[in-house]
């Protein structure tokens, strides 16, 4: 009938919180994968210019002298082979982080 009253406020647990936020996360990345796949679909129209020779029409030859084209293939081998190597070493630190935050809550009898 009587509760006593320490002043304190009771500390809510943190895990709906986090997962509250990790699937506001996931909705959000989501969003901005659908909208990155729906654009180029959306703006590939040509919008044509109207000029004298009509809109589709020869343009005028530009006066200039000769163009160098640079060929570049790409990215270079070891900047693949750098970012292989951090997603190796970020995805390792996750699983330790992960396999500690599991064990941190297991109780004595279901260790062992």
């Amino acid at each position: 009938m009587f509760t006593p009253t320490t002043g304190r406020v009771p500390r809510l647990n943190t895990r709906p919180r986090l997962r509250r936020i990790i699937a506001a996360l996931a909705v959000a990345a989501g969003a901005a994968l659908t909208w990155a796949a729906a654009v180029p679909a959306a703006s590939a129209a040509i919008i044509p210019v109207p000029g004298p020779a009509g809109a589709y029409g020869a343009t005028p030859a530009a006066p200039g002298g000769t163009i160098q084209a640079i060929a570049a293939s790409g990215m270079p081998g070891w900047q693949i082979t750098l970012i292989a190597i951090a997603a190796a070493l970020a995805a390792a630190t996750i699983a330790v982080f992960l396999d500690r935050a599991r064990a941190g809550r297991r109780t004595a009898s279901t260790t062992g």
